[in-house]
């Protein structure tokens, strides 16, 4: 999960699939000249509706939101009150929650208290031995909802529950490794990653991938070793996905990534995406190698925000990176 600001479009966007994680560390170079691209490539086409083309290779590794917990205070009723959430937590209700936050400017916890009622989350919650728990939300608007969506639960379940903004994962995690904060709303992929070189050193073997069992069960491991324990992972991501046009989508039949791989690659293609894209296996690279897609350009522009889609909806990009999570996705 990559924490920045969200800011969004007036668009409509059709989701066609939500893709899967983010750009990745650095990789190869960026795009080739166009005397080595073969193809015709399709050249942008504008449209204020965007297509998010399903990751069907699963280049991108998962980043299901998660409970992340202190063991110390890892009791059955404190895990069994969030994973509530997670079985709420859709793809689609999470794109609600931050259509509420970042369009509709409700505060995160009105937002979280007008989900918790709507979902009836609190139903049929078991109580458990009680106690102060301080739920750290990181700060962006997603994360602070989640965290207010937790604290709710808790509190259902008995405990002393109140949240606190905690910063980046750099500053936040040794503090829920401490006790000082007891529970944070994770992302799966990034959480084991960031385990993953700080157990096994800078040069570890990435262990996050596509598969989300997998990935989940790496990141058990390496949570054991930190005294980290985890609720059950939500349907429901941040992550970093490819969309189109529905214009260009219509005109070529394009519904996955391989589909744009084989009907798009060539000299007038053009991709949008952060300036690290051409450098990261995640993103130009990982498109090439796993896709085999070929582009005759790349443009320069911020990580999935509004200059992604507009470069997407205004035809200066005929496929660019966006969040999976985005409001902007929201249909109504």
């Amino acid at each position: 999960m990559r924490t920045v600001t969200r800011a969004t479009l007036g668009l409509f966007i059709v989701v066609a699939a939500l893709g899967a994680a983010g750009c990745g560390k650095a990789g190869s170079s960026g795009a080739k000249s166009p005397n080595q691209v073969s193809g015709q490539g399709c050249a942008p086409v504008a449209g204020q509706q965007l297509v998010v083309l399903s990751d069907d290779k699963h280049l991108q590794a998962v980043d299901n939101v998660v409970p992340a917990v202190n063991s110390k205070v890892a009791d059955p009723a404190l895990i069994a009150a969030l994973d509530k959430v997670s079985a709420a937590l859709s793809p689609q209700k999470l794109i609600g929650l931050n259509k509420a936050t970042d369009v509709d400017r409700k505060t995160s916890k009105v937002a979280a208290q007008e989900f918790s009622d709507s979902q009836k989350l609190t139903d049929g919650v078991g109580k458990g031995p009680g106690g102060k728990i301080v739920v750290g939300a990181a700060n962006f608007s997603e994360n602070q909802t989640l965290g207010y969506l937790y604290q709710t639960v808790l509190t259902a379940a008995g405990y002393d529950a109140s949240v606190q903004q905690i910063g980046n994962r750099e500053l936040y995690e040794p503090s829920l490794e401490k006790g000082e904060v007891q529970v944070v709303p994770e992302y799966v992929g990034t959480l084991t990653e960031f385990l993953n070189k700080k157990v096994n050193g800078a040069t570890a073997t990435t262990l996050a991938s596509g598969d989300l069992d997998k990935t989940y069960t790496a990141l058990q491991g390496l949570g054991d070793k930190v005294g980290l324990k985890f609720g059950k992972p939500a349907e429901a991501a941040d992550q970093n996905a490819f969309a189109v046009t529905k214009a260009v989508a219509d005109k070529y039949s394009l519904q996955s990534l391989s589909d744009f791989a084989a009907k798009c690659s060539g000299k007038a293609t053009v991709l949008g995406g952060p300036a690290e894209c051409p450098q990261r296996p995640f993103c130009q690279p990982g498109l090439e190698k796993t896709y085999n897609m070929s582009f005759g350009r790349f443009v320069s522009l911020d990580a999935g925000g509004p200059q992604s889609k507009g470069a997407l909806t205004g035809g200066t990009a005929t496929i660019a990176l966006v969040f999976s999570s985005d409001a902007a996705l929201a249909s109504g």
